[in-house]
C-alpha cells in the first residue's frame, strides 16, 4: 500500500520557465547553425523525455501581495492564476492557499484572475499542469505573506514574532492572549508597499498538520452553478451592447473574393457592417438579426480544393511527411526485420463538442479595451486584441469567465477579435457567440493518426525489440512559428504518449511523422495520448496472445525494479484486484486491460464488456490512478470519472469527416457523444504517492479505448483497429 509523503517544506524547486526553455532552444539552435551534426536529433530525444515526464513550459513566480488580497473585516481575496473549467482548479487551489496562510475556510474567497487584476498565468490553463505547476508558488507566497504578516503583527503588537501563534487569520501573542490582531488590521495599519520580499520562502507546513490539503472537498462553485448564477462568456452582458454575427466560408479552404455591405445595412436592428479584404460582419440589436445581416451581405468565396476524407486519410499515412525519431533505447532495425508481428491503427479527426460554444464580450474604447472571455488563455486573448486593434496590450483587459469546457480548444478564441472588430466599428459593446454549427465545424479539430506498430518476441516469450511509427497532424506546431517547428522537427504533442514506457523491452524507438493536413488542426484532451495508447496497449495484447501469456502477466513481464516500473505493476495489480481479473464474469463477458503514463501520473483501466448483436456494450470500468500527492480526492476522482466518459464517447462515436471540402457534422445528429445511459458503473481508486502533485484532467483519457478494444478482442478474437469501435 501507498501513501503520501511530506511535500519537501525547505528545498527551492528548480522550474523550468518558458524564457529558459527558449533560451534552451536558442541554444539548439545555435549548435545546428554551427553544424553540430548530432545537435537536432539530441535536442529533439531531450524534448521528447522532458514532455513524457510532464514538463511544462510555463509556471506562476511572483511576490505574495501578487496573489491576495485582504480585506479590513478580515476577508482574503484569493486571485486564481488558472481558469474554471469544469475541472475543480477554484478549489484545489484555493484549499492550497488556504493551507499555509492559516485561515478558515469560509474566510478565503476565490477570484479570477486577469491580465489586469491578480496574476492569471501567462501560459494558460492546459495540459494538465493546473496543479502540478502552482502547488509550491502558491505555497511559497502564501507562507511569505503570513509570515510579513508575522513580523508586521508583531511590530503593531509590541512582541516578538516568534511569540505570536496563529489561526483563523489571527495573531496572538502566546504569553499574553489579550494580544492579538487580525490579519485585516495589520494591513490596514500597515505601509505594504514598503514591505520587502525575501528572497526565499520560509519553511512550509508538513503534510502532518494539512487541515485542507489532502481533504475531500466540496467544489467552491457548485452553488453558483447549480442556481444559475455563474457567469460563462455566452452569459455577458452590458448596457447598450450589441451581437455580433461573422460571414464564414462553406469550405475548409475558403476565401473571401469579394466583398460589399449589400443589403445588410438595411436590414432591422443592423448597427454596423464591416466588410473588409479578408473580415464580414454584422453588429445588430439582437442576435437573429445579426445573423440576418451576414445574410444579406454581398459576398463572393473561392472554394479551393474539394478534399475528400479519403484524401485526408491518405495524407495520414506513416511514412510520409517529416520524419523524426522521437525515442530510441538500444537498436530495434536489425531486431524488427524478418518474421516479426505487426499491426496498424487508425484514429479520425475529432471535435471538442463542449457544452458552451465560445464567446466573448468586448467594450472598444477610445483609450481601453474589456474583453470578457471564455478563454484558456487570457494572454493569448490580448495580444491577439492588441494586434487587431492596433493597440499597446497594457490597454486591454481580458477578464476569463467560468467556460462551460475546453479541452484544448479554447486556447484560441476567434469570438473574441471578431467581437473587437464590430465593438470598434459600432461605438458600443459587441457580444459575438458562435452557434452549434460555427463551434462544430469552424474551429480546429483533434488530428487524425496513423499508427504502424511492429515487435519480436523472444522465445521465452519476451519481447525483444518494439517500435511505435506514429503519422499524425499537428497539435502544438498549430501554434508554432515556423521556426521553432522546422527546429523541433516533430509535434510532441501529436506523439504526446506514443513513448514505449516498458522500460523492460531492451530494444525500443518511436518514430514520428507530421503530416499537416488541409483542416485545421490543434489540441485536444490528452492531445495525442487517446490515439498512441489505444495503438500501444492494443498491441501490448496482440503480443501476449501470440506468446501464450495472460495479458495482465505480460505485461508484469515487462517491467523492471526502476520507479516507473513499481508503479506501473501497482497500477496494474490494483485495477486487476478491484475487477477481478481472471475471475468469474457473467456468461459473455471479457475483461481488457490498458495502461499509460502521462504528465507523471500512471493510469491503468480495465473495461468490463459484451457484445449484443454486433453492439459492444461496456459494463464497468475499473481505474486506478497513481497521480502522485493528492489535493482533493473528490476533484481527482471526478476528473479520472470524466476523462474516462470522453473517452469512452471517442471510443464508441466522435468522427468529423469531410465531403468535398465541408465538414459533415454540423451539431450532435451528425457527431452524437456518450449518454448518461450508455455509461458505465466507473471505479476509481487513488494510488498516492511522493511529495509533489502529478497531472489528472487528462490521464485518464488514455487507456479507455484501448482497454475496451482488449476486451472485445478476448471475448470475440477480432482484433479492432480503427477508432470509433465498430464491429460490423
Amino acid at each position: 500500500m501507498t501513501t503520501q509523503k511530506t511535500p519537501e517544506s525547505n528545498v527551492k524547486k528548480w522550474r523550468v520557465s518558458r524564457r529558459g526553455f527558449l533560451i534552451g532552444l536558442g541554444a539548439t539552435v545555435a549548435a545546428v547553425a554551427v553544424g553540430v551534426p548530432i545537435g537536432l536529433p539530441r535536442a529533439r530525444l531531450a524534448i521528447a523525455d522532458f514532455i513524457a515526464e510532464g514538463g511544462s513550459f510555463g509556471g506562476v513566480n511572483a511576490p505574495p501581495t501578487s496573489w491576495f488580497e485582504i480585506t479590513a473585516d478580515n476577508r482574503i481575496r484569493f486571485f486564481n492564476p488558472k481558469v474554471e473549467m469544469g475541472q475543480g482548479v477554484h478549489t484545489s487551489l484555493t484549499q492550497i492557499a488556504a493551507e499555509e496562510l492559516e485561515v478558515d475556510w469560509e474566510q478565503i474567497e476565490v477570484v479570477q484572475a486577469g491580465t489586469a487584476q491578480g496574476l492569471n498565468d501567462s501560459m494558460g490553463t492546459g495540459n494538465s499542469n493546473s496543479v502540478s505547476s502552482t502547488f509550491t508558488p502558491i505555497r511559497e507566497a502564501a507562507a511569505t505573506l503570513r509570515e510579513l504578516l508575522r513580523s508586521e503583527a508583531a511590530n503593531q503588537l509590541g512582541v516578538s514574532a516568534a511569540s505570536l501563534s496563529v489561526a483563523a487569520g489571527t495573531f496572538t501573542a502566546n504569553d499574553d492572549p489579550s494580544k492579538s490582531i487580525t490579519y485585516g488590521k495589520v494591513v490596514a495599519n500597515a505601509d505594504v508597499a514598503s514591505w520587502e520580499i525575501p528572497e526565499e520562502a520560509p519553511a512550509l507546513k508538513p503534510a502532518s498538520e494539512f487541515r485542507y490539503v489532502g481533504q475531500a472537498t466540496p467544489r467552491i462553485d457548485f452553488q453558483s452553478k447549480l442556481t444559475g448564477a455563474a457567469k460563462y462568456g455566452f452569459d455577458m452582458r452590458l448596457p447598450n451592447m450589441l451581437y455580433g454575427a461573422v460571414a464564414r466560408p462553406r469550405t475548409i479552404e475558403g476565401k473571401l473574393t469579394r466583398v460589399a455591405a449589400g443589403e445588410a445595412p438595411n436590414r432591422p436592428g443592423v448597427i454596423a457592417v464591416v466588410a473588409e479584404d479578408d473580415f464580414a460582419g454584422v453588429a445588430a440589436e439582437s442576435r437573429l438579426q445579426a445573423y440576418a445581416g451576414v445574410g444579406n451581405l454581398d459576398l463572393e468565396w473561392e472554394d479551393g480544393r474539394l478534399w475528400q476524407q479519403s484524401e485526408i486519410d491518405e495524407i495520414v499515412t506513416v511514412g510520409n511527411g517529416t520524419r523524426v525519431v522521437a525515442q530510441k533505447d538500444g537498436d530495434v532495425d536489425d531486431l524488427l526485420e524478418g518474421d516479426v508481428l505487426t499491426a496498424e491503427f487508425r484514429t479520425p479527426l475529432a471535435a471538442h463538442a463542449h457544452l458552451e460554444p465560445q464567446a466573448a464580450l468586448v467594450d472598444v474604447q477610445a483609450d481601453k479595451v474589456t474583453a470578457w472571455v471564455s478563454t484558456q488563455a487570457a494572454y493569448v486573448v490580448r495580444s491577439e486584441l492588441a494586434s487587431v486593434l492596433d493597440m499597446d496590450e497594457e490597454q486591454v483587459e481580458v477578464i476569463p469567465t467560468y467556460l462551460g469546457g475546453g479541452f484544448g480548444r479554447k486556447l484560441n478564441v476567434e469570438s473574441a477579435r471578431e467581437a473587437a472588430i464590430l465593438s470598434k466599428a459600432a461605438g458600443r459593446p459587441v457580444h459575438v457567440g458562435w452557434n452549434r454549427t460555427e463551434d462544430m465545424r469552424y474551429g480546429f479539430f483533434r488530428p487524425s493518426t496513423h499508427h504502424v506498430m511492429k515487435g519480436r518476441l523472444a522465445e521465452n516469450g519476451r519481447i525483444q525489440a518494439l517500435q511505435h511509427e506514429i503519422a499524425s497532424g499537428d497539435v502544438l506546431f498549430s501554434f508554432f512559428p515556423g521556426i521553432a517547428s522546422a527546429i523541433v522537427g516533430a509535434d510532441f504533442g501529436a506523439y504526446r504518449g506514443a513513448r514505449l514506457e516498458y522500460d523492460g523491452i531492451p530494444n525500443r524507438q518511436m518514430v514520428s511523422y507530421r503530416t499537416p493536413l488541409p483542416v485545421p488542426t490543434g489540441p485536444w484532451r490528452g492531445l495525442g495520448l487517446l490515439a498512441s495508447t489505444f495503438a500501444i496497449e492494443s498491441f501490448m495484447d496482440d503480443l501476449a496472445h501470440a506468446a501464450g501469456i495472460d495479458p495482465l502477466q505480460f505485461r508484469l513481464n515487462h517491467l523492471t525494479n526502476s520507479e516507473l516500473s513499481d508503479r506501473f505493476r501497482t497500477a496494474l495489480e490494483t485495477a486487476a484486484e478491484m475487477a477481478n481479473w481472471g475471475g468469474n464474469l457473467p456468461e459473455g463477458h471479457a475483461h481488457g486491460l490498458a495502461i499509460n503514463i502521462d504528465a507523471k501520473t500512471v493510469v491503468a483501466q480495465i473495461a468490463e464488456v459484451s457484445v449484443e448483436a454486433d453492439q459492444i456494450r461496456v459494463h464497468n470500468v475499473y481505474c486506478a490512478m497513481d497521480p502522485g500527492f493528492v489535493i482533493n480526492p473528490d476533484g481527482a476522482t471526478a476528473q479520472a470519472q470524466g476523462a474516462i466518459v470522453m473517452g469512452l464517447s471517442s471510443t464508441f462515436f466522435e468522427e468529423i469527416t469531410v465531403k468535398d471540402s465541408v465538414i459533415e457534422a454540423a451539431n450532435f445528429d451528425r457527431y452524437p457523444l456518450l449518454t448518461i445511459k450508455e455509461t458505465p458503473n466507473i471505479q476509481v481508486k487513488l494510488l498516492p504517492s511522493g511529495e509533489e502533485p502529478f497531472g489528472i484532467g487528462e490521464p485518464p483519457i488514455g487507456p479507455i479505448a484501448a482497454a475496451v478494444g482488449n476486451g472485445v478482442f478476448a471475448l470475440t478474437g477480432q482484433r479492432l483497429t480503427r477508432l470509433p469501435l465498430r464491429l460490423s
